[in-house]
């Protein structure tokens, strides 16, 4: 059984060049997944200079860790948007997402990419609750797009039914991400340690830019922005299973444990056992996904098992726009959800509309200088309350070596036995055993052991 992702073991990407002196452009982008990659290859197709800034190697981080579902079914959702926000913002939302995934196909028919794109439908399903299925269903129809509530769904335990939702989409991740990388300026192995006005400071050299997107996943730069304010971060995990039949469509559950299944080749992935990065309970992580692996697949064997960081925003809505009034030619990307594929799509059109000056009808939808309703207040006050209490605990910690404490803001770290992690409750960084830097915002290892 290997411990990483089976894109992982199926696409190898060329290395490219470190960046090792200073260069100018009109575009640096910073991080090189499929929101980063994206927004450059927007980018340079209507003509801006662009240069790509990657830590590690391109689609190293959440991108080669997704299940890539490329779907406008997010979960049970718009239903409570069209009660939220509205009807205008939830059929904004969808269109714009319905987009995205058109674009998708449109690109790897153009530019003739193998990578098991297929067409198939989307099943929101639920083992408990019904009504939540017909009131699901009934918000997507009224928003122009055709669904159906099914009872017959091909899965192997018993649920009250699900919501379909045909023509949706999944894809090879890394190997769409590897020709969609081929014309680009990127620079691999190098890390950005700061951003100052149009100054970008790696370990090795500087990037001066007339505009800088920031597409690390979770926001590398607290000031301005506050964005470690304004959203958490959550783990999910995979299973890789051979032996299984395989599904044709896509599937998700509405139930707070349930998980999400979808073929890829021999094998099915099951996710699911999600938690708040660093609040790991008996209930979540790999030991919860295998007793349900174990239940509904007895015969099948684990082949590969992974898991995903995602960050979570207090209205459900990505950040895409600029990263703030005070910096108008910074931009960010974030707030994904679990919805990368999307959204990454998303964010390259909206930011490279941005840059080049065109209107775009879902700019305000997604700007990160959007007004919260009440609704998202009570996500608001769980991740300051999380945030205090890590704060204070990593300040009782300054002259302990027991507990290591983050270094983004000093949090009290928790241990992870099952990925044998240190990571943040507080803004979600992960570090390894021994310290090294796993996953952002923090941008350095841990010293305190």
């Amino acid at each position: 059984m290997k411990r990483e992702a089976v894109w992982k073991d199926h696409t190898i990407i060329p290395e490219r060049e470190t960046l090792l002196e200073n260069v100018t452009t009109e575009v640096a982008v910073i991080g090189a997944g499929m929101a980063g990659i994206l927004t450059a290859c927007f980018l340079q197709h209507h003509g801006k200079h662009v240069v790509v800034l990657e830590a590690d190697r391109i689609g190293s981080g959440q991108t080669g860790n997704t299940t890539a579902k490329i779907t406008i079914q997010h979960g049970f959702l718009y239903d409570t948007l069209i009660r939220t926000y509205g009807k205008k913002k939830a059929a904004d939302y969808i269109r714009a997402n319905q987009q995205a995934l058109n674009l998708y196909e449109q690109f790897i028919k153009e530019k003739q990419i193998d990578c098991n794109f297929e067409r198939l439908p989307s099943y929101l399903y639920s083992v408990e609750d019904r009504e939540l299925l017909i009131k699901e269903a009934s918000a997507v129809a009224s928003l122009g797009v055709p669904s159906r509530l099914v009872s017959d769904t091909k899965l192997p335990f018993e649920h009250v039914g699900a919501v379909c939702i045909e023509d949706q989409a999944q894809l090879e991740p890394l190997r769409f991400l590897k020709e969609m990388s081929k014309e680009l300026t990127i620079y691999e192995k190098t890390k950005v340690l700061s951003v100052s006005g149009h100054k970008i400071t790696t370990d090795r050299a500087e990037v001066q830019a007339e505009y800088i997107v920031i597409a690390t996943h979770y926001p590398i730069i607290n000031l301005p922005g506050f964005y470690f304010m304004r959203q958490h971060q959550e783990r999910s995990y995979v299973l890789a299973l051979s032996g299984a039949d395989r599904l044709h469509g896509m599937y998700y559950s509405a139930d707070k444990d349930g998980i999400s299944l979808r073929s890829f080749g021999d094998f099915l992935l099951i996710g699911g056992g999600a938690h708040r990065t660093g609040k790991l309970r008996g209930s979540c992580g790999y030991t919860a996904l295998r007793q349900k692996a174990e239940k509904y697949y007895p015969t099948c064997k684990e082949e590969y098992c992974w898991s995903a960081q995602d960050c979570i925003t207090h209205d459900n809505f990505p950040f895409i726009g600029r990263y703030s009034i005070f910096r108008p030619y910074w931009y960010v990307i974030s707030g994904f959800k679990k919805w990368g594929m999307t959204s990454s799509m998303l964010a390259a059109m909206l930011i490279s509309d941005e840059i080049c000056g065109r209107k775009n009808p879902y700019r305000q939808l997604f700007s990160p200088q959007r007004i919260y309703p009440v609704a998202a207040a009570k996500n608001f006050f769980i991740d300051m309350g999380e945030s205090i209490k890590g704060l204070s605990e990593g300040a009782m910690q300054i002259f302990s070596k027991e507990t290591p404490r983050c270094s983004h803001m000093g949090c009290a770290l928790q241990w992870n036995p099952q990925e044998k992690m240190w990571e943040c409750p507080c803004h979600g960084s992960r570090f390894g055993e021994e310290g090294s830097l796993a996953d952002n915002p923090a941008k350095y290892g841990i010293k305190h052991f």
